[in-house]
């Protein structure tokens, strides 16, 4: 029967609808957590040991979760691509060798469009990880390494759609990438490496030295130097702030326009002539420009500052604002 009406719930019973399809997924892959043994950890070695890809493939809501599992392996260096179900049997099966992995999804375990692939995965010696819910079924049986993907029931009102199963396909096939990035030994620069646009490339490759004011861009001045000519060398430059070297370029310190306030409420507004070391930070927060600008920005927020002094050595070799990490893109 068609149901044309729109039943009236209130916004209380739909969050408690909401709240049990959340919580019935979760269950399900506490379950799954649970259910997984040495198939896994099989599954894995066979994956990184293989010379080829992994060809991950499904139909339907299975093949969704395949493309975002390729996707995932492809992002922790293991390279991998989705296969279409259909389309390998009309002439993209040419893609796989026999050096390849088959990563096949379906939760009956019978999807003829996915079967239909077997033959030829064995013809050519490329190895079969089956995932699937029924541990009787053709998928199972004919896979290299059978994963137990099954679920008591699907969430939601009707219990029909795949949800619970779809969650924990995903979720088996994370936890397969992710084991196989850590037998890689895969480190956040490695995997800056596949990740160079956006805001996570950034944060993993751009160094202080990248952003960091330099040369006669930085402001300094030096020991002995008046308040008024630092303050001259602060604003003319547009950091807030001005380094303080001494005679031979070695970092001394620090003078802040907060620095300046403070000086003033001591010493009244006559400051200007006094030198400025005498108001100056003598100990500055301080990074080497090799550093990652997501570490600056943490010293920056830890120590609730603005700048940051940029050495090597003892020498300042760049000045940093907060400002430019925001502007980059870090966070």
């Amino acid at each position: 029967m068609k149901n044309d009406g729109i039943k009236n719930l209130s916004d209380g019973e739909l969050l408690d609808t909401g709240r049990r399809i959340i919580l019935d997924e979760a269950r399900a892959l506490e379950a799954a957590s649970k259910r997984m043994g040495a198939e896994m950890v099989g599954a894995a070695r066979l994956i990184s040991s293989c010379a080829g890809r992994v060809v991950v493939s499904g139909l339907g809501k299975s093949g969704h979760v395949a493309r975002k599992i390729a996707a995932t392996f492809a992002s922790l260096g293991v390279p991998a691509f989705f296969l279409h179900a259909v389309e390998a049997s009309h002439g993209d099966l040419g893609m796989v060798c026999g050096d390849d992995v088959g990563l096949f999804i379906s939760n009956s375990g019978e999807t003829q469009e996915v079967l239909s692939m077997l033959p030829y995965f064995r013809r050519i010696g490329a190895s079969v990880i089956g995932f699937t819910g029924r541990s009787s079924s053709s998928l199972a049986k004919n896979s290299d390494i059978f994963i137990d993907t099954s679920v008591k029931r699907e969430a939601g009102p009707l219990g029909l759609a795949p949800t619970c199963s779809t969650a924990v396909q995903m979720a088996v096939g994370d936890a397969i990438a992710g084991i196989c990035a850590g037998m890689k030994g895969l480190g956040p620069e490695d995997f800056a490496v596949f990740h160079p646009g956006g805001s996570l490339g950034r944060s993993l490759l751009l160094r202080v030295a990248d952003i960091m004011a330099s040369g006669d861009a930085m402001p300094v001045t030096v020991i002995g130097s008046s308040v008024r000519d630092a303050l001259f060398e602060m604003t003319s430059k547009g950091f807030g702030a001005v380094i303080v070297v001494d005679g031979s370029g070695e970092l001394r310190g620090i003078f802040t326009d907060g620095d300046l306030r403070r000086l003033m409420e001591r010493r009244g507004v006559g400051v200007m002539d006094i030198p400025a070391e005498e108001g100056m930070t003598a100990s500055p927060r301080t990074i080497s420009p090799d550093r990652l600008a997501t570490e600056a920005l943490r010293t920056m927020e830890k120590f609730e500052i603005s700048v940051l002094i940029a050495v090597e050595g003892r020498r300042p070799a760049g000045i940093l604002h907060l400002h430019e990490i925001l502007k980059s893109g870090v966070s």
